[in-house]
């Protein structure tokens, strides 16, 4: 009974001390997690430093809202453009006002620019600074499709680009005038020009002396005014992610323009070598993630029909014999809509020479050599069966007067001529009827 009554004091004292610990423990945890999410406290740095489209806005989209998550004070957009798409772009202003948390667009480094639709995306920073060296402007809108907008089209779009730009440059209290120009003359002007025309906020060398010329910076947010408190904090790149990689592959325009001429040629392929599969698996999938890209892309569908209308043409240069005639049109087709696939006057979204040129050349080799190798295997003399045997040269192995036997192919054959053959003479296998070869004698022995 002692024994028992201390045991079952030394549990009461060791769950009373487990209860105690747990307590101690679960108060530290309460106390060091607000203490550990301070010292995580970092600033966030987006990099976009290509033209702007769906990837793009995509890229910024789920950095600003990691940086909201994490509770950032601030997020850098460190931006380099030649301008993009405007869908794209409207997204990215919609996501940056609408936001908590400060936004600083920096157009850097020396040499970068914010050209087109990246105008409308610094104008709609919290704060916009710039480095020396650096450009903005030329923001006139640019029709995709190298087509030229008649005249009151051309008015509609520039008066809306002009209302947008001048709505977020007095929402940010920035010059709305210069704006307005920069969307209806394409005047571009340097950092410096920006900052005294009060374009921008400030110009900064680079990532360190921008902070350091943030620090105490009053902001005016949805809260009411914040003072910036920056000193100490680290930067924390959002790094691209999968998906973010994709869209901005597939949206690139030389990506584009290559998957859908992969998948022309796959499909070809299986079209001209029935049975083959693997090209037709690799043409479909590719011509899929080409037409997406299109979907996001500003594209001229007359040069996508072209490009189609030239793999017809050398489709059919296998069934007609035109001697070579459609295979010109081909990569005439294919050249011309090339060009004017992606004509949009922003160099960031147009096809390079530098692919263009291969592509058509190796795209249209591809195609000419497949046709040729199917022509010839259809103007091919059999090699097998019957038929192959007709114009073979056979050795008679007995004499034909009028049957006997020949070898040819390896093989010895009931043959029957015409003429009396002696052994050991040449004949011409001229057709077969069951089993039976007819020959003719072609020479003496």
């Amino acid at each position: 009974m002692r024994f028992a009554a201390r045991l079952d004091g030394s549990i009461k004292r060791c769950g009373a001390l487990s209860f105690l610990g747990s307590g101690v423990l679960i108060s530290l945890l309460i106390f060091a997690l607000p203490l550990s999410q301070g010292a995580d406290t970092h600033i966030k740095v987006i990099r976009i430093e290509e033209s702007i489209n769906p990837g793009t806005a995509a890229f910024l989209s789920r950095g600003i809202r990691q940086a909201v998550e994490d509770d950032a004070p601030l997020v850098i957009v460190q931006l380099d453009t030649p301008g993009g798409l405007v869908s794209s772009m409207r997204t990215m202003i919609k996501t940056i006002m609408n936001t908590p948390t400060t936004v600083v667009v920096f157009v850097s480094p020396s040499g970068a620019q914010a050209a087109s639709a990246g105008v409308f995306v610094v104008m709609a920073a919290d704060i916009a600074a710039m480095a020396p060296g650096t450009n903005i402007g030329a923001a006139h809108p640019v029709v995709a499709g190298g087509k030229d907008m008649d005249e009151t089209m051309d008015t509609k779009v520039v008066n809306d680009l002009v209302a947008s730009i001048k709505s977020i440059a007095t929402k940010r209290g920035r010059n709305a005038e210069w704006a307005e120009e920069a969307v209806r003359k394409s005047v571009s002007i340097t950092a410096e020009e920006a900052l005294k025309l009060k374009v921008i906020d400030l110009v900064a060398k680079d990532m360190d002396d921008l902070l350091v010329k943030l620090e105490g910076w009053t902001v005016q947010t949805k809260e009411g005014e914040k003072k910036l408190a920056l000193k100490g904090l680290p930067l924390k790149t959002v790094e691209e992610n999968l998906r973010d990689r994709i869209l901005k592959t597939i949206s690139n325009p030389n990506i584009a323009y290559l998957l859908m001429l992969i998948g022309m040629a796959g499909l070809y392929f299986e079209l001209s070598h029935p049975g083959a599969i693997f090209p037709g698996v690799i043409g479909g999938i590719s011509l899929i993630l080409a037409f997406y890209a299109f979907q996001t892309l500003s594209v001229n569908y007359a040069g996508v029909l072209l490009i189609l209308l030239g793999a017809v043409l050398f489709l059919l240069e296998i069934k007609v014999t035109s001697y070579g005639l459609l295979s010109v049109g081909g990569i005439i087709c294919l050249t011309l809509g090339s060009i004017m696939l992606f004509n949009t006057g922003t160099p960031g979204l147009r096809i390079s020479w530098s692919v263009l040129i291969p592509a058509v050349l190796v795209i249209s080799g591809f195609f000419i050599a497949v046709a040729f190798l199917a022509v010839r295997a259809h103007i091919a003399l059999p090699r097998t069966g019957y038929q192959g045997l007709i114009g073979e040269i056979a050795v008679a192995k007995e004499s034909l007067a009028p049957d006997g036997k020949v070898f040819v192919h390896g093989e010895l054959w009931n043959a029957t001529s015409e003429d009396i053959v002696p052994v050991g003479a040449r004949v011409e296998v001229i057709g077969v009827e069951n089993l039976w070869l007819k020959v003719r004698k072609i020479g003496d022995t």
